[in-house]
């Protein structure tokens, strides 16, 4: 059975059991605080264990893309050494909503695996909580007696907390879990020690392959326990684990998850599979980790320095340095590998086919650049060897390489004992906890637990049609962040828009009759709608009048419908590949990042300014249409963009149908002519493939004319008001330039001037020419010319001249090639000894060298110290 099989015949079995099949959130979370990264399937479901949304349907199933690399979860650096662990993996997943529990859950996970998938009953084995006394949880006693309807007594094992009780993370929904472990062994080991000694002992061919979680509890900030207000199933199935124990392989490897990408990186290496194991780890490395990297960047994840970009950027680079050392790719080749991915997996996740062009490019110029960096790694290396006074690279230099050049420890100590050395590994340990320790201070957050004042109610957003209401506070928080005190805030309804597609969050008060509580943000935190405040309100139960900064709303809401306009504009002029990167609006400006390959020239951001004004001016009315079916949605034409999760009813934001349909959840102007005017004030590249406008509307574009004429004016008045303003500034340019030609060549005779006459007053001492003058030139080249001269006069030239340049201090050292070349004397040497005169230091080659300082009364000195070093 293939993959793909593999795959349906999950969806299909639990669509016959009554479950709604939902797509694959995205890779990358938008309004998740707690995570970088969906790292399990249960993560888009999380408000639905919580009790803050409801389900649309209390059964579904879905096969999730999942990626651990960071936080509780993280695989990273077994991915590759050996054949299970994986960055980015499928989940397939069953979910009960309050709805089936334990008994149905066990019952279908045992009737999909052994009749469905028919793996051999007596090779399952399955574990159940055996309880924990330190936090009173006790022995999970209902799961033990729904297995023994299935399975052998022997093969039900208890399991301890570490194993048996999953967490998504510090805080959450938690419960109870019972694993399916299958053993792929042969007959003949599996006579000789049995499957049950070998589970959860990390032996390849014994491993789980489903995880039956029972959400029963939420886990506190303060690490206790409470009842979730309904019971709920979660469950994930490794997808690539399955397929490897239903097509009976000894490695997901060897499955056609990952046979394809394994097939192109030999062809292209030159290697085969299982060869060598070097090699094979390489191989493993790069296509694994090629599928994160692909399916973050479609999901809107572009590589960066900071958050899940940083942890894209380092999973990238892992499998860079695992092909560059062991399969000798010297030049960009993983971006080769997207189109056999896309391909491969178009079916599912037909979003990495879509931009399979964009991806690979994102790829290729990321791999460029730190090939790059990794020359220059290994120059340092080089460096650091030469400097070298034992065999041992010290901890703190393995860490510079680790640190600035992206060096592994594994990669260090590899080349170094290519090399005949050895690295301080324990070194290299104590000086990464110190990089850890800083970082933990510098993100140190600390959140405390929602607290509920009355009746806890799902939030309400009114903010579109209003821009105050009397609310209440339902529930609220303290966080603790750089030692500076917060507190969040829900409030039954609210009419603050919260940070969300690239919106900033509005700003306000809250106002009662004897109190006001300044809002100085607004997020989302699933789906909750979080408000900031620096101060708590004294009487919680109160009734507050909340407002929100109409100056802020309303300048936000002309950038974001700018934004849009800019959008359809830019599609319109460079063509329909562009698609929305990102983009951020506040009250100040808009920022909007397309896909686009070539910088634009004047001539197309001219011509987009043009058209988005243009539709301004022609005060085009808002259709806004609310809970709108989502394929009655993209029927209208309305853009929906990779990496975002719209749910089954959407917002659709419409100027002029013809010209500009979206999806969006923002605020936005009633009608077009109320944005004024918009000037993009920059273009530039963001990253291989991605392109970013900067622009302003109303207040801040008027702004900007105004100063941008007034400065027009102080211009002209400078230039005494000509006709043609232009034509007057190249005239002075032209002018200027052919000044600067004529000073040039005056500054050119004196210095030929200058050296004929140092040339005349040479001493002949010891057998060379000797010239130790005080000198006065316009630059430091006039000084160098001067010198080169002089040495091409005098083969036995020994000069040395103090040089006055613009008022700063020089000195220059020059031997002649015949005096040179006795050895004798050494300009870099005897140019350091001078420049202490006048306080400054220098160096050069051991025939010329030069130096500046900063004390100008010290070339007197310069001379005289000269003199004493040539006797």
């Amino acid at each position: 059975m293939d993959s793909g099989s593999i795959r349906r015949k999950f969806l299909e079995f639990f669509e016959k059991k009554g479950h709604t099949i939902v797509p694959s959130a995205p890779l990358v979370l938008k309004n998740d605080p707690t995570l970088l990264f969906t790292n399990s399937g249960m993560v888009q479901f999380k408000d639905y264990f919580l009790g803050n949304a409801q389900p649309k349907s209390r059964r579904v199933a879905d096969t999730q893309k999942c990626l651990r690399v960071s936080g509780k979860h993280n695989d990273l650096e077994e991915v590759g050494i050996d054949t299970y662990h994986h960055t980015m993996f499928e989940m397939l997943g069953n979910w009960s909503f309050g709805d089936y529990f334990k008994k149905e859950a066990i019952a279908w996970s045992w009737e999909l695996l052994t009749e469905e998938y028919k793996l051999p009953k007596d090779r399952l084995y399955v574990t159940v909580f055996e309880g924990d006394a330190k936090e009173n949880l006790p022995f999970d006693q209902d799961a033990y007696n729904f297995w023994k309807e299935h399975i052998a007594e022997d093969h039900i094992l208890r399991g301890n907390k570490k194993d048996n009780f999953w967490e998504m993370g510090e805080t959450g929904p938690c419960g109870p879990c019972s694993e399916i472990h299958v053993d792929l062994r042969s007959e003949e080991e599996v006579q000789k020690l049995p499957g049950k000694e070998l589970v959860n002992q990390s032996h390849p061919q014994v491993i789980e392959i489903w995880n039956n979680v029972f959400m029963e509890f939420n886990r506190k900030a303060d690490k206790s326990l409470e009842r979730l207000p309904a019971q709920h199933v979660d469950t994930g199935m490794g997808f690539e684990r399955l397929c490897m124990a239903i097509q009976k392989k000894t490695s997901n490897y060897d499955t056609d998850v990952f046979t394809p990408l394994l097939s192109f990186i030999g062809q292209a290496a030159g290697v085969t599979y299982k060869d060598s194991e070097k090699t094979d780890i390489a191989m493993r490395v790069i296509a694994d980790h090629v599928r994160a990297v692909a399916f973050a960047i479609a999901d809107g994840q572009l590589p960066s320095n900071t958050g899940a970009g940083y942890v894209i950027r380092r999973i990238l680079r892992r499998a860079v340095r695992y092909g560059f050392t062991f399969l000798n790719f010297k030049e960009p080749f993983i971006y080769k590998l997207v189109p056999v991915l896309g391909n491969q997996l178009k079916d599912v996740f037909p979003e990495l086919e879509s931009q399979k062009e964009y991806v690979g490019k994102v790829i290729f110029e990321e791999e460029t650049s730190f090939l790059r960096t990794l020359e220059k790694g290994l120059k340092r290396l080089d460096a650091i060897q030469a400097e070298l006074k034992g065999q041992v690279i010290s901890g703190p230099l393995a860490f510079e390489l680790y640190d600035t050049f992206g060096f592994p420890i594994d990669l260090t100590s590899l080349i170094a004992r290519e090399r005949g050395l050895s690295v301080d590994e324990d070194g290299f340990k104590a000086e990464m906890e110190k990089q850890k320790s800083r970082s933990k201070a510098d993100a140190a957050k600390e959140t405390g637990d929602w607290i509920t004042v009355g009746t806890d109610v799902k939030p309400e957003f009114i903010g579109y049609d209003n821009l105050e209401a009397d609310v209440r506070i339902v529930r609220y928080r303290k966080i603790k962040q750089k030692n500076k005190e917060l507190f969040q805030l829900v409030f039954d309804r609210t009419p603050f828009y919260a940070e969300s597609g690239g919106q900033v969050g509005d700003t306000g008060y809250i106002e009662s009759v004897n109190e006001k509580v300044y809002i100085h943000d607004t997020r989302k935190e699933n789906e909750l709608i979080v408000h900031f405040a620096e101060t708590l309100p004294e009487n919680l139960q109160a009734s507050f009048h909340a407002q929100v900064d109409r100056q802020k709303r309303q300048l936000s809401m002309d950038n974001h419908s700018a934004t849009h306009l800019l959008h359809a504009a830019l599609r319109q002029v460079l063509g329909k590949h562009v698609e929305q990167k990102g983009s951020l609006v506040n009250d100040r400006m808009l920022r909007f990042d397309f896909s686009h390959f070539a910088a634009m020239t004047a001539e197309e951001i001219q011509k987009v300014e043009q058209i988005v004004n243009q539709k301004i001016r022609e005060n085009i009315a808002l259709d806004e249409r609310r809970n709108v079916p989502i394929d009655d949605a993209k029927k209208l034409g309305a853009m929906a963009l990779f990496g975002e999760k719209y749910g089954d009813f959407v917002r659709v934001i419409t100027f002029d149908p013809k010209f500009s349909v979206e999806l969006c959840g923002g605020t936005h102007v009633p009608a077009t002519g109320q944005i004024g005017l918009c000037k993009i004030v920059s273009e530039s590249s963001v990253a291989a493939g991605v392109r970013r406008i900067e622009a302003i509307t109303a207040d801040e574009a008027e702004r900007y004319v105004t100063e941008s004429l007034g400065l027009l004016d102080q211009v002209r008045e400078l230039l005494k008001n000509p006709k043609d303003l232009l034509a007057s500034a190249k005239g002075l340019l032209e002018e200027k330039h052919a000044l600067e030609k004529k000073l040039e060549a005056f500054q050119q005779e004196q210095a030929n001037q200058l050296k004929d006459k140092l040339a005349s007053r040479a001493q002949q001492v010891n057998g060379y020419h000797l010239i130790l003058e005080k000198v006065s030139v316009p630059s430091a080249d006039a000084l160098k010319n001067i010198a080169y001269g002089l040495r091409n006069q005098f083969d036995d030239l020994l000069l040395v001249l103090a040089a006055d340049v613009e008022g700063k201090p020089q000195v220059a050292v020059m031997l002649g090639e015949k005096l040179a070349g006795t050895n004798r004397y050494h300009a870099g040497n005897m140019v350091k000894e001078l420049a202490r005169e006048i306080g400054g230091g220098g160096g050069g080659q051991p025939f010329f060298a030069t130096a500046g300082g900063k004390n100008l009364d010290g070339l007197d000195a310069v001379l005289e110290k000269a003199r004493k070093l040539i006797q």
